[in-house]
Order: C-alpha cells, then sequence, then structure tokens
C-alpha cells in the first residue's frame, strides 16, 4: 500500500498522516503532497517521504503519484478557482490507474444550491465522470472555524452572524483526518459517500455559551441581517465577492444545511466526536502564543 496524501502540510492533511502512522501503516508507505516541501520540516521528520505537488502544476501530480494506490485529494483552499486543480488531480489519478481515490467534500454537496457547494459538486462529477474508484467524504464544520469568533469575543462578548436560529453539527479537525485515515487504510468503502458530522448540532446561542464557558465571560450571540453581515466583513477588510461568499454560508446555516447529522463518523472513527467545548479550548489554546 502506498498513500498520497495531498494537501499534507496543511491542518487537515497533517492529522491525517498522523492518523494514518498511528493506524500502523509504515512512514515509508506515506506521500506527503505539499505546495512548498521547504516548510515540510515536520512531515520530514516523522519520516514520510515529501513531494512537491502544486495542483496547478500536472507534471508534479504526476510525479507525486508515481507508485501510489490509493489518494486522498484534500480540497484546495483557493475559493472559486480550486475547481480546475481539483480536475487535474482527478485526471492524473485517472491515468495512474489508482485503486483508491478519496475526496474531502462539502455537506449536502449535490443536493442543495449554496455558496460553499458548488466546486465540490463539480469536483464529485468530475470524480464519477473519470470512473475512479472514489470514496466521497462530505466534512461538515470544524470546530476550529471558530477560532476568529472565539478570539473576538474574548473582548467584544459577542458572537455575530446571520445564520438565524440553524444548527452545525461540527466536530474536530482531528476527528475528520481519522475517518480519512480509516477509509484509506480499511476495505468496503469505495462507492460510498458520507455524510460526516459531529454527534451534536447546536445552536448559535449554543455557541456563544461554550465560547462564555471557554473564555469565563458572558458571550452573546447576536443575530444580524445579511447586509449586516456583509456590511460588517467589508469593514473587516473583505473583498465584496469573499464577504459574500460568507454570507452565502450563513445563510446556508440557517437554512439547516449543516444541522443533520446521523452517526457516521463517530462509527467511522470507533468513538465519540469531540466536543464542542472540548474543540474551542483546544482553538483557544494554540492561537494563543506560548507564555
Amino acid at each position: 500500500m502506498a498513500i498520497l496524501v495531498t494537501g499534507a502540510s496543511g491542518n487537515l492533511g497533517g492529522h491525517v498522516v498522523d492518523a494514518l502512522l498511528e493506524r500502523g501503516i509504515p512512514a515509508s508507505d506515506i506521500v506527503a503532497g505539499v505546495r512548498t516541501p521547504a516548510k515540510a520540516g515536520p512531515l520530514t521528520d516523522l519520516g514520510v517521504r515529501v513531494a512537491p505537488l502544486d495542483y496547478t502544476e500536472p507534471a508534479t501530480i504526476d510525479a507525486a503519484l508515481d507508485g501510489i494506490t490509493s489518494v486522498l485529494l484534500i480540497s484546495g483552499s483557493e475559493v472559486g478557482s480550486r475547481f480546475a486543480g481539483h480536475r487535474n488531480v482527478i485526471e492524473a489519478a485517472q491515468k495512474a490507474g489508482v485503486d483508491k481515490f478519496v475526496y474531502t467534500s462539502a455537506p449536502k454537496a449535490t443536493s442543495v444550491d449554496y455558496a460553499l457547494g458548488a466546486e465540490h459538486r463539480a469536483t464529485e462529477e468530475a470524480i464519477a465522470a473519470a470512473g475512479l474508484p472514489a470514496v466521497i467524504l462530505r466534512n461538515n464544520w470544524y470546530h476550529e472555524n471558530y477560532t476568529q469568533d472565539l478570539l473576538g469575543a474574548a473582548d467584544s462578548g459577542v458572537i455575530a452572524a446571520a445564520a438565524g436560529d440553524g444548527r452545525v453539527a461540527s466536530a474536530s479537525r482531528r476527528d475528520y483526518a481519522e475517518a480519512a485515515a480509516a477509509v484509506l487504510v480499511n476495505d468496503g468503502h469505495l462507492g460510498q459517500v458520507y455524510e460526516l458530522a459531529g454527534d451534536v448540532a447546536w445552536t448559535y446561542d449554543e455557541l456563544a455559551a461554550t465560547a462564555g464557558e471557554v473564555l469565563g465571560r458572558e458571550v452573546a450571540y447576536v443575530t444580524q441581517t445579511a447586509e449586516q453581515k456583509q456590511a460588517q466583513l467589508e469593514q473587516f477588510g473583505l473583498p465584496a465577492e469573499v464577504a459574500q461568499f460568507v454570507v452565502g454560508i450563513d445563510l446556508a446555516i440557517a437554512e439547516g444545511v449543516l444541522a443533520d447529522t446521523d452517526g457516521t463518523l463517530a462509527r467511522l472513527i470507533g468513538r465519540p466526536t469531540t466536543p464542542l467545548v472540548d474543540g474551542l479550548r483546544t482553538a483557544l489554546a494554540q492561537a494563543q502564543p506560548a507564555a
């Protein structure tokens, strides 16, 4: 077995490499695809092979795939332009004849039309069209997505969003990474599309209360309109189109896109998912400078 983890120097990819090693996969059987190998020292220290891999440069993808049997394609971070890079990886994997292709997608990517889903839907469709032996992991939200909200609430006592009464079934990056490692290592998952989510779907009022518990102060949830959220984000310096994308996610949350949870993630990793309070505590500790 030879496994390529793309985006391995990112937050999720690094956890996947750790999870594979913990499952007994020899470091020599793991290839960490990274855009900037010079910054991949921690991966090299683990004994895995680091390979240059840029989604926009097909030659690097072909080289990284040499001898690979299983691929984890971690979705790119360049919103609005990542599908082209995903397609390059899909075409290279098809040409290489890999035995298993795993992709980290978004919740309800093919059934709900919302800001986050479009590029993931296109990627899933490209994977199917290529005929790859695939597993789709539709990851719900990460606890760590709320790090900036937590830091802001430490000063303001407020978490503001246009998410209404919507619920979010988030889990930690580590939880999703363990699930990716499980499907990479174990048989019986090909052809499956897994909607992965934390065990508990919480409201933003509950998020604020949990943030208050972590911070040791009162935190309130303030409901915004889409227009108010857009204006706030632009005041923070986000370009209008990026702010609109973020607002679109809030509106999708209000409509329930991230609310469903059926225990699939917990079953894949063999334990309950990380509670929100623990995820926020870890995120806060990692965001604060060491004393």
